[in-house]
């Protein structure tokens, strides 16, 4: 253990060896935080100060937990399966199937991914006859996981407004309908957690004498919820005589979860609700040369919410920064290969170089490029084992054995393979089972003779599998499943499904591997279930969770957002331009929007080990339509001694390459971009839209004669108010894309609408 104490730097021993206190580590990118947090673990053991049992660790990713029980294994000679390490929804997961009869569930309770859970909401849709028209399954499914992510039920939710009520009706239904089948969704296992430990006092108190040291790791992404939760284990709000000592790590510089939910104020909260005196600081990076690191230090030090610090590193100051600005994204990405090429010719691995966008959009040209040159790539964040649908086929049918309450599992593979189930048996079934409160299962056996025997075939292959799954071994009920349900067979004679057999044959892996995993580590909980129960939880948590870094030898292309965890030797962040990064959203937005996106930029930089470029196009080809491009103000906000200028800024290019309204016009932007001068007083970020009178000039003549331009706000006859988010010419023809107030995006022929819309 002194050695161990012995290679942490002074702050990292800091955080490591502080007393039985809550703690706030503000841990910077490349920091070692996992490090500190594993260590804190196996300090905690060692000297005594607390049993395995006596410990929660929380942290946002499968991954990240399997990685902390993966290194504390090798640290102490403790039992990691008697602690408590996992994802939040893991974690509540455990907790509510030893509770579940207290929690109102039954003891078989599924869990439905982000894509079962959406098919729920637009059955539930249509079955009430509530039009996609009139609002979306996705706008329904965002607001139901806020209110759940804010620990509302609908009950207590107050809206406005006819859509407004509409999705809180859903909501009411989808309420109802989870209840009914016994089934959890992600938002729902935290809420049912917490208000299993809020209502329950016996179990709360048990919980909180328990786990007397609570770990969360990615503090900065914690929800209301999570943090309520938190609050609950750790006795605080309860005015315990002892409260559990809570040992928070993050870093609100890399809170770009937002649109998730996230909440970066936790951390300004954590701090007045605990207490904590002096938060720690990990600055000291072990990741990135000086110049990388004075860049993301000196852009981040332009947001005004945040707790402050200062990364730094005695590797020297490396390679600057270069910069390239492209006239087209085909020039950015054509600038792209060459260098990549050029760095693969001295020795850079292709797996240790990084393609980074905001937008999924801006991959296809960079994609094509590749292609073209044959380099190989990879885009990060693919579709996940347990995403795959030849997998979700497989997995209805066992959750089904386990749960024949399911209606998501049954209707997705009710007629799949095809059996003859048209959609008119389907609506009858669901109609009966609705008017008789029963599951669409138990509902087959009160059909019409000629329905019923039609679904005959299918209830019969699940009986089996019941009966099945308590006389065989997991992977052998797994290999059961796929013979009788048909899958094997379908995919064996399906045109181009070589891939699809394997990966549901490889299923039967997957289960074995999980029983082995199980049989050194139950900290996912799953001890107090069935095997079956428990894989196919695992399944569940598992599906969503960005793709691991791929090991094979390939360029890897990702968002922004992908990127955050990872590291590379060489990153190319792309598309540095106003309206794109930062986002048009972010702009149009409050300052909150606006220093969200600062933080993506600074997670981006911090990516990179060694070589940083930063790329930008005047010209861009996006959704359809031509973009014409100011540089990102961020620009602005990096230290000119750590950038290298590979192209003239703006300004300084021939005009002839442009077609924005007229060349004099371009001439005269350029102009102004190159001789810009600043008052001392003027705020960094005005910087970047003082040119911004101009930007409009340019866009309006080169609008002439339409007054539909982009920006311009409407009110259509049907849909209400909107502002127009995007134009182009379609032949004899305009088209404009509006985003209506209400969430709604169309696009409109104006030829067509112009007698439905007025401007405003």
């Amino acid at each position: 253990m002194n050695s161990l104490i012995d290679s942490l730097n002074p702050q990292q021993r800091a955080a490591v060896t502080l007393p039985d206190v809550s703690s706030l580590i503000l841990a910077g990118a490349g920091s070692g935080k996992t490090r500190v947090l594993t260590s804190r673990i196996a300090y905690l053991l060692q000297n005594g100060y607390a049993s395995p049992e006596e410990i929660l660790a929380v942290t946002f990713t499968n991954k990240a937990a399997k990685e902390m029980v993966s290194r504390l294994s090798t640290m102490v000679s403790f039992n990691t399966k008697y602690m408590w390490i996992g994802t939040f929804h893991g974690l509540c997961n455990r907790m509510l199937h030893s509770h579940h009869e207290q929690a109102g569930l039954p003891a078989t309770f599924t869990i439905l991914d982000q894509s079962d859970q959406l098919s729920t909401i637009k059955r539930l849709m249509k079955a009430n006859n509530v039009s996609e028209d009139e609002v979306s399954a996705r706008d329904i499914q965002h607001f139901i996981n806020q209110r759940k992510e804010e620990g509302k039920r609908a009950s207590q939710v107050k809206v406005l407004g006819y859509l407004g009520q509409l999705k809180l009706q859903v909501y009411q239904w989808y309420e109802d309908s989870l209840n009914k089948e016994g089934v959890c969704d992600f938002a729902e296992l935290l809420l049912r957690s917490y208000e299993l430990l809020s209502r329950n006092e016996q179990i709360r108190h048990y919980y909180q004498r328990r786990f007397r040291f609570i770990l969360v790791d990615e503090f900065q992404d914690t929800n209301v919820l999570q943090y309520r939760w938190l609050k609950l284990l750790s006795g605080i709000e309860d005015n315990c005589e002892r409260v559990n000592a809570v040992f928070a790590v993050g870093d609100d510089d890399q809170s770009i979860y937002a649109f998730r939910g996230a909440n970066v104020g936790n951390m300004k909260d954590f701090v007045r609700d605990f207490r904590v005196q002096n938060p720690i600081r990990l600055e000291q990076n072990y990741r990135s040369h000086g110049n990388i690191l004075d860049a993301a230090n000196a852009l981040i030090s332009n947001n005004s919410e945040r707790l402050g610090k200062k990364l730094w590193t005695d590797a020297g100051r490396g390679d600057p920064i270069r910069v390239f600005g492209a006239v087209t994204d085909q020039e950015e990405a054509e600038f792209l290969v060459d260098s990549i090429k050029g760095a693969i010719a001295d020795g850079v691995d292709r797996k240790e170089i990084a393609i980074l966008y905001r937008s999924n959009a801006q991959s296809r040209v960079i994609e094509t490029e590749l292609t073209r040159r044959n380099v190989p790539y990879k885009v990060y964040g693919g579709l996940r084992f347990y995403d795959r649908a030849e997998i979700k086929h497989t997995l209805a049918y066992m959750r089904l054995a386990e749960n024949t309450a399911d209606d998501s599992a049954f209707l997705r593979v009710v007629n799949f393979p095809a059996r003859g189930i048209g959609a008119k048996t389907i609506e009858v079934l669901m109609d009966v089972a609705k008017n008789e409160n029963l599951s669409l299962f138990d509902a087959t056996r009160l059909l019409p003779k000629t329905a019923s025997q039609k679904l005959s075939v299918f209830t019969q292959i699940i009986e089996y599998l019941k009966l099945a799954k308590e006389q065989l071994e997991l992977p052998d009920f797994v290999d059961f499943t796929v013979e009788k349900s048909g899958l094997k067979h379908f995919y064996e004679t399906e045109k181009n499904s070589e891939d699809k057999l394997e990966n549901i044959l490889e299923l039967k892996s997957a289960a074995q591997a999980y029983l082995s995993e199980e049989q050194t580590d139950s900290n996912n909980g799953t001890d107090t279930l069935s095997p079956l129960a428990g894989f196919l939880s695992h399944a569940s948590l598992e599906s969503g969770e960005n793709q691991a870094k791929a090991n094979e030898d390939a360029v890897q292309l990702m968002t922004v957002h992908a990127s955050k965890g990872l590291e590379f030797n060489l990153v190319f962040i792309t598309g540095l331009e106003r309206g794109l990064f930062p986002h048009d959203s972010a702009i149009n937005d409050d300052k909150n929007g606006l220093e969200e996106e600062r933080r993506l930029m600074y997670v981006a930089i911090t990516r990179a080990r060694k070589s940083l470029y930063l790329t930008y196009a005047q010209q861009r080809m996006m959704h359809g339509l031509t973009r014409y491009n100011m540089r990102s103000p961020f620009f602005d906000e990096l230290p000119a001694q750590t950038l290298k200028w590979l192209t003239p800024k703006e300004g300084e290019r021939s005009s002839d390459r442009y077609s924005c309204g007229g060349s004099s016009l371009m001439r005269d932007y350029q102009s102004a971009e190159k001789s810009r001068h600043y008052s001392s007083n003027t705020p960094t970020w005005a910087k970047g839209i003082v040119t911004s009178k101009l930007e409009r000039d340019i866009r309006r003549q080169a609008d002439a004669g339409n007054p539909y331009r982009q920006g311009a706000r409407i009110s259509h006859e049907k849909f209400g108010p909107g502002r127009i988010t995007s134009t182009r010419n379609s032949g004899d023809s305009h088209e404009m894309t509006v985003t209506f107030d209400s969430g709604k995006v169309l696009t409109l022929l104006t030829r067509i609408a112009k007698n439905k819309i007025t401007l405003m």
